[in-house]
């Protein structure tokens, strides 16, 4: 085992460890056991059929959904649960929460506040949650704007935004807690095609600094060019997984290669 830790750390503890995770919804069950792990500076991208639980194991990872079975760890320390005398418990929400507060998320959908402006949007998590000073939040927000691209739509609020600046703006709010795991839920499919380079640009960005992240994504060419690994699931369980190079060129399994011929 290495010794070198990060931020008091091990370095060689994974930033996601998902072992044997199952959610079932009544008797639909939607995850079947998975089992994977995500290295600390990695990014992953999840990709498969609609309905084949890869939206609903990005919940998972920041408990916001409960799992069934199994267990998941951030950075070395267990989600949404504490473990005494070998079972596990459920935390209060309220500890949930502190616990999300290091993962952000970035969904389909931008979920920004209508009555906010693009700054107003960034600045409230850290000033809500984090009690920190105004002034503070504030000059980090118009960074993390300019990190976007978006320094001069400060003052906008969205309905003035197009879809790929909100979906910037989205991006922005959740750096904005400083997270350490970033994941994103098909982050451009709701976007027109000429606004999804914009926002992959940024996550591209993103990965050249570090930041661990797993993206559930139909962008091919993003996973083909940004990932470290890619994994293919299919009704519940992960068929397949690799290098993003290897998996899209030669596929091993007929599902993941019948998946492919559609998308490719």
């Amino acid at each position: 085992m290495s010794d070198t830790t990060v931020g008091g750390v091990a370095s060689d503890v994974p930033m996601v460890l998902a072992e044997q995770v199952t959610k079932s919804f009544g008797s639909h069950e939607v995850l079947k056991g998975i089992t994977l792990e995500v290295k600390r500076g990695e990014v992953m991208c999840l990709v498969g059929p609609s309905g084949s639980g890869k939206s609903t194991f990005l919940r998972c990872i920041n408990h916001l959904e409960v799992l069934s079975a199994g267990r998941l760890s951030v950075d070395g320390e267990l989600i949404g649960y504490r473990e005494a005398n070998g079972k596990l418990y459920e935390m209060a929400p309220k500890e949930a929460a502190k616990q999300r507060r290091d993962i952000g998320m970035v969904f389909q959908r931008f979920n920004l506040f209508p009555h906010m402006t693009a700054l107003q949007n960034v600045m409230e998590a850290p000033m809500r949650v984090k009690g920190l000073p105004k002034a503070k939040v504030e000059s980090s927000a118009r960074e993390l704007l300019a990190r976007v691209g978006l320094a001069d739509r400060a003052d906008y609020y969205p309905a003035h935004l197009s879809g790929g600046q909100q979906q910037r703006v989205a991006i922005a709010r959740a750096l904005a807690m400083e997270p350490k795991l970033m994941l994103f839920d098909e982050p451009t499919s709701a976007l027109d095609p000429e606004l999804v380079g914009e926002v992959l640009d940024v996550m591209k960005g993103l990965a050249k600094e570090g930041m661990t992240m797993i993206v559930v994504t139909h962008e091919m060419g993003f996973a083909r060019e940004v990932a470290d690994s890619l994994v293919f699931m299919d009704a519940g369980v992960v068929v397949e997984s690799g290098l993003p190079s290897e998996v899209l060129a030669n596929p091993r399994h007929a599902r993941t290669q019948a998946f492919l011929s559609k998308v490719l």
